[in-house]
């Protein structure tokens, strides 16, 4: 565990005095992204970063249209944002189409220091998947909450009755018993946990056993065990008990069905999860109802958007800290 937070704390380093575009886009790692796969690459000029994604780390079952993907770049792109804002450089960000992918140019401007809070929350935000202390949210904490989601393009749902959130969590358990149920989906999950603080380290991304609070076990054991005790019910139950313990939920949905609307999304997500940690709350996904395509229409119609698509669907409340998860090496994800 001492290599292991070395590791996790290496990369979470504050920004130099006079940061450049290469440290904004260390930032920029620092963001939520599903299943840590990090399915981006950067380009860097001396006032310019594109943001690109990179297909190769795909994950087609749970994905299968590059939705999470392209919320994963949205992400990314708040944090390089804030970074630069945070620093004098007055960023701004322009999603670019062409024939083979979807892009986004972020411009480094000079302008007055904003964002100073939100990039002070970049290296402690993450996403905290133990259980939390059941406590209420104060009105002003909501309405920060609020007002941090708040992004052109965007639906931010806010959840706090407690009726409303046992009912949601029908249809996140029905969405996760359905991706248990699919064999496909178990083994592209394992494929991206790392059992062994060892291979955690050596790759850099995935699932490490420290942030979910599972023990490091040998490579050869974490698949069978893994197996043995990832089970439908015990899931379901674990998931109960979360949520019972989450002060509210919020639930994002895009405007525009598109690598476009699903970036703004992931724009508008960072910014409340950094939000919520500069006000010392925590948050996890439990995306499972808008993964399942049985089960998304239905959630959808309970949600009063009926015929839309919900992006995510994020719980909030207190809890301590977990262990933070690791990032790639820069120079393996910045182009020559």
């Amino acid at each position: 565990m001492d290599r292991y937070s070395q590791a996790a704390s290496r990369v979470r380093e504050k920004l130099p005095t006079e940061p450049g575009p290469r440290d904004f886009v260390r930032f920029a790692t620092l963001a939520a992204n599903s299943h840590n796969t990090q399915p981006w690459k950067f380009r860097i000029t001396r006032d310019s970063v594109d943001i690109l994604p990179d297909f190769a780390r795909r994950t087609p079952v749970v994905d299968p249209d590059d939705h999470h993907l392209y919320v994963t770049l949205g992400c990314a792109v708040e944090n390089l944002l804030i970074a630069a804002n945070a620093n004098g450089r007055a960023a701004t960000a322009t999603v670019q189409n062409d024939d083979a992918d979807t892009s986004i140019r972020v411009d480094l401007n000079r302008g007055p220091e904003t964002d100073g809070t939100l990039c002070d929350a970049i290296p402690r935000r993450q996403s905290t998947k133990s259980d939390y202390d059941g406590t209420p949210l104060s009105d002003a904490e909501w309405r920060a909450l609020e007002k941090s989601a708040a992004h052109e393009g965007v639906m931010a749902l806010f959840i706090k009755d407690r009726a409303r959130i046992d009912q949601a969590l029908e249809f996140i358990q029905a969405g996760n018993s359905a991706q248990m149920d699919n064999p496909d989906f178990v083994n592209e999950l394992m494929s991206w946990i790392r059992f062994s603080t060892k291979t955690s380290i050596k790759k850099g991304d995935g699932l490490s056993g420290p942030p979910a609070g599972n023990p490091n076990l040998p490579d050869w054991l974490g698949p069978i065990l893994f197996r043995l005790t990832f089970k439908k019910n015990k899931e379901n139950d674990k998931l109960a008990r979360q949520l019972g313990s989450s002060a509210g939920l919020v639930i994002f949905v895009a405007e525009d069905e598109s690598p476009e609307g699903w970036i703004k999304v992931g724009r508008s997500f960072e910014r409340f999860a950094l939000q919520a940690t500069a006000l010392g709350l925590c948050h996890a996904h439990v995306n499972m109802p808008v993964e399942e395509p049985a089960v998304r229409p239905g959630f959808a119609k309970w949600l009063g958007v009926a015929g839309r698509r919900p992006d995510l669907v994020i719980r909030v409340g207190r809890s301590e800290p977990m262990p933070m998860s690791l990032r790639r090496p820069l120079d393996d994800v910045i182009l020559a």
